[in-house]
């Protein structure tokens, strides 16, 4: 879908290289500008979040560094850095800079604070960002320590995805007017603009300020509930047809205390008694119970044993190559020959330094 596009990312970590991981799976021509002059901690020669691009390995300390990531910028379509604030402009590379040699470019930023703002130079990381702009709050039941998968909420939603749409809205103006703009991705905006969708639903009172007493982070059907063998069991039948699929399943449809759905006083008793219950047996007795139904009942998998649901298998979604366990890219299209790249490859690190080099040349 992006065949063609030009996209030219300075190495950084997580937010900015998974956005051009993504951009380069849709089909752009992604070159990464891995820097001999900042190593990055836990550096390998190859990453996963690098595969399909190509990789030129620069010192961006020297003239001849930022000379060539100059010339790059002559005919990209977009820059995607994730360094601190005023990092960029320091080595001459800022988006004054840049315009000034291609005023098309598309100059997309990812940092956690955002390029402004008190905080905008402090250091932080995912749990910190979502923290402060709401987006922590309804996790885990209460009395627990709010906590969510690591990186996915700030770091990939509220920071890479939402990059992305910045580039492709930048590039939607760009093919209309022909000037670029910059693109500000902060992961504190990002993770407070996906609780849109629960704000209103507060305004509905649907939520609640305190925690365990909203519609789906308090009910004993909005819940994970561990098994005899120590795996988990999602439950989330939220609507009533679905709940009610769920009692048949478990055998309570005619329980009056079960049948009260919407009861917050119930919540917690009954949320004690499914712990009983589903602590009965091993979770492939509640898969198989579950399976086929509109129960709104999931095992909770690990990665390794989600490349090996049936599901997941008819979709092609996890594959093994190069020495990583990756999922294959996302969102699929249609009616269109853009093929996956699922099968792309990972470069080393300055892999392509010499032919990209050498193309800067002619």
């Amino acid at each position: 879908m992006l065949d063609g596009l030009k996209v030219i990312e300075i190495e950084g970590i997580g937010p900015g290289p998974f956005a051009a991981m993504m951009l380069a799976d849709l089909g752009a021509n992604v070159t990464v500008v891995h820097r001999e002059d900042v190593p990055i901690e836990g550096m390998t020669e190859k990453s996963l979040l690098d595969r399909g691009k190509k990789s030129v390995l620069l010192n961006l300390k020297t003239d001849e560094g930022k000379a060539c990531v100059r010339e790059l910028i002559k005919t990209a379509d977009v820059l995607i850095e994730g360094l601190r604030p005023g990092a960029m402009e320091k080595l001459g590379l800022g988006p004054v800079d840049l315009h000034e040699i291609n005023p098309a470019l598309v100059y997309g930023r990812v940092t956690g604070w955002g390029q402004s703002g008190p905080r905008a130079q402090q250091a932080g990381h995912d749990l910190n960002y979502i923290a402060l702009s709401g987006a922590l709050w309804y996790a885990s039941p209460p009395k627990h320590a709010p906590f969510t998968p690591p990186t996915l909420v700030g770091d990939i939603a509220g920071g890479a995805l939402y990059l992305v749409a910045g580039v492709l809205s930048t590039l939607y103006r760009v093919g209309k007017s022909g000037k670029g703009a910059v693109v500000d991705a902060a992961i504190v905006d990002g993770s407070a603009h996906m609780m849109n969708l629960i704000m209103y639903m507060k305004g509905l009172g649907v939520f609640s300020d305190t925690r365990g007493h909203s519609m789906l982070d308090g009910p004993h059907w909005s819940r994970c509930y561990q098994c005899a063998d120590g795996q988990w069991m999602s439950v989330q039948c939220l609507e009533p047809q679905f709940y009610r699929t769920f009692l048949m399943k478990l055998g309570l449809e005619q329980d009056p205390e079960f049948r009260k759905q919407k009861d917050p006083a119930l919540w917690q008793k009954l949320g004690e008694k499914l712990e009983i219950l589903f602590a009965e047996h091993a979770q492939q007795h509640w898969i198989q119970l579950f399976e086929n139904s509109d129960a709104c009942v999931s095992p909770v998998l690990s990665p390794e044993h989600s490349q090996q649901d049936p599901h997941m298998k008819a979709r092609n979604i996890w594959s093994t190559s190069e020495g990583f366990m990756q999922a294959a890219p996302a969102p699929r299209f249609v009616g269109s020959p853009s093929a996956h790249k699922q099968s792309a490859r990972i470069p080393r690190r300055g892999q392509h330094t010499d032919e990209i080099l050498k193309g800067l040349e002619k």
